[in-house]
């Protein structure tokens, strides 16, 4: 069994959005408020997380997180990692935490999070800390079989991850044939759509749309969604099997 929390669901600068007075930033529904994206994922006790977001702090006394067993981070843009320093107090109960990322990722952590990586230089509040795993291609992970999955974010090169028949594909404008061919007979995929307009560097609904019937998973939700997009009204124009993710939607595979 694997059961999947959506953690925040939202784009990089949340929703509702800052100084916005649009009808979705002032929605009374739950499931428009919707933090930065990321997902908790438990499989036999073990707990792993995928991205550090912005939300971190917030989405774990949610959820009552109380140990991590290992991170996945799928790009180093801010709202997937800056909330890597919040890692600290699970540090203390249980000690550092395996991180995996790609080698493109991991030069901009360091190159972001400097201070816990020069030994020595920072003197107090405690350092998070990581145990650095490069990712080159599938490997196993508490039990669950993890196969990275490359997809490009405007020009950049992003992971996404399968786990055994579950995929989380998030911060992607196109997905490669040989990355698509990883993604077929999915139970469960979640996936990136921002908006109702195209983007430079993400999905649209209309594009994400399209990928959900080549790939033809059992069930899919959208996620990385920003301000534009109500969720009961937007909801229900979709097509069976797919639905809008909302923050805290748990699913057990």
């Amino acid at each position: 069994m694997i059961k999947v929390t959506l953690l925040g669901t939202g784009t990089s600068v949340g929703v509702p959005t800052i100084g916005c007075t649009c009808e979705v930033c002032l929605s009374t529904d739950e499931r428009d408020k919707r933090l930065r994206a990321s997902v908790l994922v438990e499989h036999n006790g073990a707990q792993i997380l995928i991205d550090t977001s912005t939300d971190f702090r917030q989405q774990a006394l949610r959820v009552g997180l109380n140990r991590l067993d290992a991170v996945l981070i799928t790009h180093c843009h801010a709202d997937h990692i800056f909330g890597l320093d919040d890692i600290r107090p699970l540090n203390y109960r249980q000690g550092p935490i395996p991180f995996y990322a790609n080698e493109v990722a991991w030069q901009a952590i360091r190159d972001v999070f400097g201070y816990i990586f020069r030994k020595g230089t920072y003197k107090g509040g405690g350092l998070p800390q990581l145990i650095p795993h490069t990712i080159y291609g599938p490997f196993n992970l508490c039990g669950l079989d993890i196969t990275p999955v490359e997809v490009i974010h405007g020009k950049l090169v992003v992971l996404g991850f399968r786990i055994n028949n579950f995929a989380y594909v998030t911060d992607t404008n196109f997905i490669p044939d040989e990355s698509c061919e990883k993604l077929m007979e999915l139970d469960l995929l979640i996936l990136d759509a921002l908006r109702y307009q195209k983007h430079p560097t993400h999905l649209s609904l209309e594009e994400s749309l399209e990928y959900i019937e080549r790939l033809k998973p059992r069930r899919a939700l959208l996620t990385h969604i920003n301000h534009e997009i109500l969720h009961e009204r937007t909801n229900k124009e979709l097509p069976e099997g797919v639905e809008l993710a909302y923050d805290g939607l748990q699913i057990i595979l």
